[in-house]
């Protein structure tokens, strides 16, 4: 599975130039400079797609681009150049503003989204809710938006206060993914008391009643706490963060959605929490050119 990781200068010049410093890298891993702002590679960097027709003339003749969406909240507005660029793809340029976790796709036509992101007058106040289900339509090659009302509701600790949302305004890969066409994992919480819980209702009552792109319609809920995974080729990345119980729990609920894939802990990604994103916020999956 070829990986390209990003460091900023300070760590690619360690790894390089410093021996004592040097680390493991496997063979199948690329290591460039790219210095930015923030990790949240998923928001700032492009979203890959499959093209259905492409010129022979363009770059390496590849199926595959790369959508910029025109997204620069955390100070990230070349990340997407730098992506491009270095692996050669031709880029989408878009005027409407996107970060790649606010959408999910199934590969099979249909896309999660919110609309409290998606809609709030801080992304695109000039499109409607049809408008922007055109957009995605037309540049993620998707035949159905399923809109969930809100995201994750986020406790800020440092104020000691609720939040209405989160700091991405209710991102969808904090709450639901599609685990396979036609199957969700939800973040749920079972305690009514739990300002969560009316916010994961809300989304369960919208998923058991839409269908998807192939009029598919949810079976038995599956939950999941730990809803901001990586999906890789054969394995399932998932954060861990020190409860065993929880922990391990996250895990049987994977293993049951994923059988065939290998469940992988990333362990302390309470570390990664504390910049209010996790494993599926640093990543950002590049297909592979048919």
């Amino acid at each position: 599975m070829p990986c390209m990781l990003n460091a900023s200068l300070l760590k690619w010049q360690l790894q390089f130039l410093d021996s004592n410093q040097l680390l493991y890298v496997p063979v199948l891993c690329r290591v460039v400079e790219m210095s930015m702002n923030g990790s949240w590679l998923r928001d700032t960097g492009p979203t890959f797609v499959i093209r259905n027709s492409f010129s022979d003339k363009e770059k390496l003749g590849s199926k595959v681009a790369g959508n910029d969406w025109n997204f620069d909240g955390y100070g990230g507005k070349s990340v997407w150049m730098f992506c491009l660029e270095i692996e050669n793809v031709p880029r989408f340029s878009h005027s409407m503003i996107l970060e790649g976790g606010s959408i999910h796709v199934d590969g099979e036509g249909t896309c999660l989204t919110t609309e409290e992101c998606l809609l709030n007058k801080n992304r695109n106040p000039g499109l409607s809710k049809g408008q922007i289900e055109d957009e995605l339509k037309s540049y993620l090659g998707v035949k159905k938006v399923i809109w969930l009302p809100r995201g994750l509701l986020r406790i800020l600790l440092v104020t000691a206060c609720i939040s209405g949302d989160d700091d991405t305004n209710g991102h969808i890969d904090i709450i639901c993914c599609f685990a396979r066409p036609g199957v969700v994992l939800l973040a749920w919480t079972d305690d009514m008391s739990d300002p969560q819980y009316e916010r994961s209702v809300e989304a369960l009552s919208v998923l058991t009643s839409e269908g998807d792109a192939k009029a598919r319609l949810p079976g038995t809920r599956l939950a999941a706490s730990y809803v901001n995974f990586y999906i890789a080729n054969r394995a399932i990345i998932t954060p861990q963060f020190g409860d065993k119980t929880w922990d391990d729990e996250a895990v049987r609920v994977l293993s049951l959605a994923f059988p065939d894939y290998e469940i992988v802990r990333l362990e302390d990604a309470r570390e990664i929490v504390l910049g209010r994103g996790n494993v599926h916020c640093i990543t950002q999956q590049q297909p592979a050119s048919p």
